[in-house]
């Protein structure tokens, strides 16, 4: 084979020059694979050069954590692989590559690669153009800039203890004097973008400060307006400093304290940068708190599903750091409601005040303040009982008012339901009456489709509205429930046997399933025995809380549960809740993929693993004890 005749052809050695071709092909080694050959593996092997393709193929990919191939991809002969790793990876394979059986390749070494792209910038411009070209694609930017691990990021809120103010990423002081009129301080500040320019005396000492806010209420808001008076005349102060060796918890206290928007940052006598409320605030744009308090000053829903989309990399931390399952599920919710909220005060600005009292409330996962991130919008309207004369205007109203609102929340990441679980459903939509009759029908008929209904309907928590109406729903539903109904928590607890814990039955290994060519188990559904039992016991004994914890201690409050035996289902739950958090959070930020409830017990740790098996163990025993009460069968 002619080296340079077949290179000649071949991007980017088509960019050289036939001399310099002919004095490079001889440095080319030729490689033959007999068989499919693993040769690179992303982000771990290191590139000794690139690879031509002469014959045959090359298959690259990405592996996300749980060894499935991403973006798969077939390269033929004339394909050039390694150019980008050597130049723009930091040396390493970007992708995993197999070559097939009978390829052959020409090698070039990474020294006279790098030679080629130093005395030749179209040469080096073509793998810098082709990188920018992959990276246009979501997925392959996802793969490519891998997330950080939790080694190498934490929660902001614990930076605000541990941080001092020199590792914040202050700005250069915008300075101008005090005679400084004020129009030629407001162009300044334009120029150079600022909100905010520091106004200094005759000896160059810092007196005061202009803002947006300075010129806005001091100047234009003033009838007849002078924007030729001096700096001094309208500057604020006082200027607060802040020594650099300060930590970012005490930077924002003094800022609450003052009441000041900026502060100046001292190193040792010498004022070197300008640290803003708002960028020390979103410093800790991680905080579960602070970011609650963004979302609801969040303007769209454009926002709101920014907002939504970050929830995730707070979640895996809190997880990661140990927080408790029962705060992680209580800080997701918090989140969901507080994005719910604004989509429904947004709706109402738009299409105007509702014609009647409502209640807008969520169910299921979400009712029960258990959300995970895999989830999908399950909630329903009651509005009062109006006139006859009234009756159409008011359902239409609230049709329209319910479709909006659920739009906006499967645009913003909250997924319609696949069961018809959901306000815009006309069914889901209704009077306070129709309500009633709803709930004393499903009572009253208690077949396996209507304890479905009410079970989902039970874990119902209001969102928005007046509340009184929920109220009396609570009122008609405690004195319903004081009435016989074996029939009912009969059904209600064949529903909570009807999935069992993952365990085989003789070794007590974990039972898994086949899903693709992964053996897993599911872990929604290794916790949904927990979440049906606790409920038929909580109808039982009409109490009205949601969450599956709260139930849980009160039913032990009520001495149906002993304290161990609450104990054992507090931890079997929230341990589940844990892993379940942990696994989608990483299905996102990892795989840049949906999140599932699918497990592989391989990728646990022998600790998890024999944990699991206890739990397990855990919810057959609290099964037996259900299948014996509430169904009178021992097996």
């Amino acid at each position: 084979m002619n080296r340079v005749e077949f290179l000649k052809n071949i991007p980017p050695f088509n960019l050289l020059s036939l001399e310099v071709l002919a004095d490079f092909a001889d440095l080319f080694t030729e490689t033959k694979y007999s068989k499919d050959t693993l040769i690179y593996q992303q982000e771990i092997t290191k590139m000794k050069g690139v690879d031509v393709i002469v014959k045959g193929k090359y298959e690259s990919f990405f592996y996300d954590k749980e060894h499935n191939k991403r973006l798969p991809e077939s390269h033929g002969e004339g394909f050039c692989y390694g150019g980008i790793s050597i130049l723009l990876n930091r040396k390493k394979s970007l992708r995993t590559v197999i070559a097939t059986k009978g390829t052959v390749v020409l090698s070039l070494k990474r020294k006279y690669f790098a030679g080629l792209c130093q005395s030749n910038d179209a040469f080096f411009q073509y793998f810098t153009a082709e990188y920018g070209r992959l990276m246009a694609d979501d997925d392959f930017a996802h793969f490519t800039k891998a997330p950080p691990s939790f080694e190498q990021s934490y929660i902001a809120a614990e930076q605000l203890y541990s941080r001092r103010i020199e590792s914040v990423d202050a700005q250069d002081i915008l300075y101008c004097d005090e005679h400084t009129p004020a129009w030629q301080a407001a162009t300044l500040m334009a120029d150079h973008k600022r909100s905010c320019i520091i106004v200094r005396n005759g000896a160059g000492q810092a007196v005061g400060f202009i803002t947006d806010i300075t010129l806005r209420d001091k100047i234009v808001a003033q009838p007849g307006f002078d924007n030729t008076v001096a700096a001094k005349e309208i500057m604020d102060t006082p200027v607060v400093t802040i020594d650099n060796q300060a930590y970012v918890y005490e930077a924002i206290l003094m800022m609450f304290r003052s009441k000041t928007r900026y502060l100046l940052v001292d190193n040792k006598g010498t004022l070197e940068g300008i640290i803003s409320r708002n960028r020390l605030l979103s410093e800790q744009a991680q905080s579960p708190l602070v970011f609650i308090q963004s979302v609801k000053l969040a303007l769209s829903v454009d926002e709101l599903k920014g907002k939504w989309d970050n929830v995730p990399h707070m979640i895996k931390q809190l997880v990661g750091r140990g927080v408790n399952a029962e705060i992680v599920n209580q800080i997701i919710t918090s989140i969901a409601d507080t994005i719910l909220i604004k989509i429904i005060e947004n709706v109402i600005a738009e299409i105007g005040k509702p014609p009647a009292k409502f209640v807008f409330m969520v169910l299921g996962s979400e009712g029960r303040k258990e959300q995970t991130l895999k989830t999908d919008q399950d909630n329903a309207i009651i509005y009062e009982d109006k006139a006859n004369e009234h009756r159409e205007e008011v359902r239409a109203y609230f049709l329209k008012f319910a479709d909006m609102v659920s739009g906006h929340l499967d645009f913003v990441g909250f997924s319609f339901c696949s069961g018809g679980f959901m306000a815009k459903n006309p069914k889901w939509t209704h009077s306070l009456s129709h309500w009633k009759n709803n709930y004393e029908l499903w009572l009253q008929e208690s077949v396996p489709e209507t304890s479905i209904k009410f079970s989902t309907f039970f874990d119902c928590r209001y969102i928005y509205g007046d509340p009184t109406i929920m109220d009396e729903l609570h009122e008609f539903l405690d004195e319903k429930l004081k009435q016989p109904l074996e029939k009912l928590f009969f059904q209600m607890a064949k529903n909570a046997l009807q999935y069992q814990p993952p365990l085989t039955s003789f070794l007590k290994n974990i039972r898994t399933i086949n899903v693709g060519d992964r053996e897993v188990f599911d872990i929604k559904k290794a916790m949904t025995p927990i979440v049906d039992l606790v409920r038929v016991y909580a109808l039982k004994h009409r109490i009205f809380k949601v969450n599956t914890g709260e139930r849980i201690k009160a039913l032990q409050k009520n001495d149906v549960f002993s304290e161990s035996a609450a104990h054992e289902l507090l931890h079997s739950y929230y341990y589940l809740m844990a892993l379940r958090l942990k696994k989608q959070a990483n299905d996102i930020i990892q795989d840049n993929s949906e999140p599932n409830n699918f497990i592989d017990p391989t990728s646990l740790t022998k600790i998890e693993q024999v944990t699991l098996k206890e739990i397990f163990k855990t919810i057959e025993g609290f099964q037996s004890r259900i299948r014996v009460e509430f169904t009178k069968e021992l097996f």
